[in-house]
């Protein structure tokens, strides 16, 4: 048994790399709830609320709440990027509609519904096919 494979070693390496998470994750945080905060402090400037306004606070709600799982579970669930990765689709059709072609409009259109059916194929994928975990028991579809 060499040095590098002691497990005192092994466990320091682990605990070393969950700091940096976790970490990693309070700065990501920290910075959605700053953009959060001068996006609604721009709508009390402007006195008007759009409807990309509401969409881009839905995106920062969305990473909060994936941020918040990954907090509890340890890991994250593939379909949230995905949902955020259509809301900002959406937002940015939203935004600059008048400046597409309808060829580009048609590409983002399509690109959001492929990415709907790629969070239904993950998701039956997960209800159809259940995983286990390293040193874990099978989850259950429906946890």
């Amino acid at each position: 048994m060499t040095e590098f494979s002691s497990p005192a070693l092994k466990r320091q390496g682990m605990r070393l790399i969950g700091l940096i998470e976790h970490a990693g994750l309070v700065v990501v945080l920290v910075a959605t709830v700053v953009a959060a905060v001068q996006e609604v402090l721009a709508m009390v400037q402007h006195r008007q609320v759009g409807v990309t306004d509401l969409l881009l606070l839905f995106i920062y709600l969305e990473i909060v709440t994936m941020s918040a799982v990954y907090w509890r579970v340890g890991r994250l669930p593939v379909r949230m990027p995905l949902y955020i990765a259509m809301v900002a689709l959406a937002r940015h059709m939203t935004l600059e509609t008048q400046d597409f072609s309808p060829a580009t409009i048609l590409a983002q259109a399509v690109a959001i519904l492929l990415l709907g059916v790629a969070v239904l194929v993950v998701r039956y994928g997960h209800i159809r096919y259940p995983y286990t975990d390293e040193g874990e028991r099978e989850r259950s579809p429906l946890s």
